[in-house]
């Protein structure tokens, strides 16, 4: 998204917390003074009798409930194998001090206007610009992997600070730029930076959108970051643009007359890592109207395949999408004789998104696509059929070198 690598923008392993320094300590004991303390909160909200539930059609891993005068954001599934949600009531600042309800009844409290936050997947970016709140983003971990051009202009200037990396979160620079909130991700519920926040009363929001199934799943999670900005009707404006522009590009393959077979993947220390049968990237290629060789198979992630066993099934495939690293054929080759075994490759039918990246070296697919899921769908019928895309232009896919 760093991502073992959904994307190298997001990184799926634990976050490492490093030794706290003398500084660090010190603006920790700063931060619990200085922010607002909602531990103290008792009582029920009076409006928690009329709420109104927002409607989320896709995504599985979060809901939101308006009460009036504030939300609550349920996650669902902040991480695989979670065993309870996850409660953030996002109420106005003003509002807060006439307020009661239990302190125990949401594991954060976060106050709007949010005049700065943290966030630490790249995912979360495309969000953020498009609902115009990137000038909030204070800091982000691993700025490299950024491809945005606003945002890779602020972090020019300044405006966004380098926080490390999400295995080992600058904790010092956190405490010193006291976010209004931090946006994170995590892939289990050993999550000790985020704790350390926590306590300093920083309030830590996790964000699912890469556990979601579907593309539709994943774009639908500028809902989340709609609510917390106070711009939902702005969020679901756009959500229904993807959608409709998504769909119509489903319509349109199916008048394809031929349904090519498609491969994906590539070896990687003699395992061949490829999408299984009901994941995101394995519905791109149904919607896109072409035969998946492995769709068939169960799970919503990875499939671990030897090399013996897709030379069995796959080099009768027309077309091979998403080749791991590989930009050009050559290194290919010199990875590994097999691949000129396969009829894409003979070809020249092979199409890498490792090729558009972003000024620093991140690959804009893991970071747009889940957003962006009809450019991706675009992208795939322009390859399988081009007759009905002949004028698009790649966002993401390109020819192998």
């Amino acid at each position: 998204m760093k991502v073992v690598i959904l994307s190298q923008n997001t990184t799926f392993e634990g976050m490492i917390v490093r030794k706290i320094s003398p500084l660090a300590l010190l603006v920790f004991v700063l931060c619990l003074s200085c922010k607002e303390d909602t531990s103290k909160i008792s009582g029920s909200p009076e409006s928690v009798k009329n709420s109104d539930v927002i409607e989320v059609k896709y995504a599985k891993s979060f809901s939101i409930e308006h009460y009036g005068d504030h939300s609550v954001i349920q996650v669902n599934r902040p991480w695989p194998g979670a065993t309870k949600p996850l409660n953030y009531i996002v109420v106005p600042k003003e509002k807060l001090t006439a307020m009661t309800f239990p302190s125990n009844e949401y594991d954060a409290v976060i106050t709007t206007p949010i005049k700065s936050l943290v966030v630490t997947s790249t995912t979360h970016i495309p969000a953020l610009e498009s609902l115009n709140a990137l000038d909030k983003l204070v800091g982000f971990p691993d700025t490299k992997y950024i491809s945005s051009m606003p945002a890779r202009d602020l972090i020019a200037k300044g405006k966004i600070r380098e926080l490390g990396n999400n295995e080992s979160l600058n904790t010092e620079m956190v405490m010193e730029l006291r976010p209004d909130v931090i946006v994170g991700f995590g892939i289990d519920d050993q999550n000790s930076p985020y704790e350390i926040f926590q306590k300093a009363n920083i309030p830590v929001v996790y964000n699912g959108d890469w556990t979601e199934e579907t593309p539709m799943g994943k774009a639908e999670w500028i809902k989340f970051f709609g609510v917390l900005f106070n711009r939902e009707k702005e969020a679901d404006s756009i959500f229904r643009e993807i959608e409709t522009s998504y769909f119509s590009v489903k319509e349109l393959a199916k008048k394809a007359k031929i349904e090519p077979r498609v491969l994906s993947g590539a070896l990687y220390k003699d395992i061949w890592y490829l999408p299984a049968g009901d994941s995101w990237a394995a519905q791109f290629i149904s919607d896109a109207n072409a035969d998946y060789l492995y769709k068939d198979t169960e799970g919503t992630g990875s499939l671990s395949l030897g090399l013996e066993s897709v030379l069995e099934k796959a080099p009768l495939a027309d077309y091979w999408v998403a080749p791991s690293r590989f930009t050009s054929y050559k290194e290919m080759e010199q990875a590994n004789t097999h691949y000129q075994e396969f009829k894409p490759f003979k070809e020249k039918n092979v199409y890498t998104f490792a090729a558009t990246k972003g000024a620093t070296g991140g690959l804009l697919y893991y970071e747009l696509a889940p957003q962006r899921p009809d450019l991706v769908l675009k992208d795939l019928v322009h390859i399988f059929h081009p007759e009905l895309l002949p004028d698009h232009n790649p966002y993401f896919f390109t020819p192998l070198q």
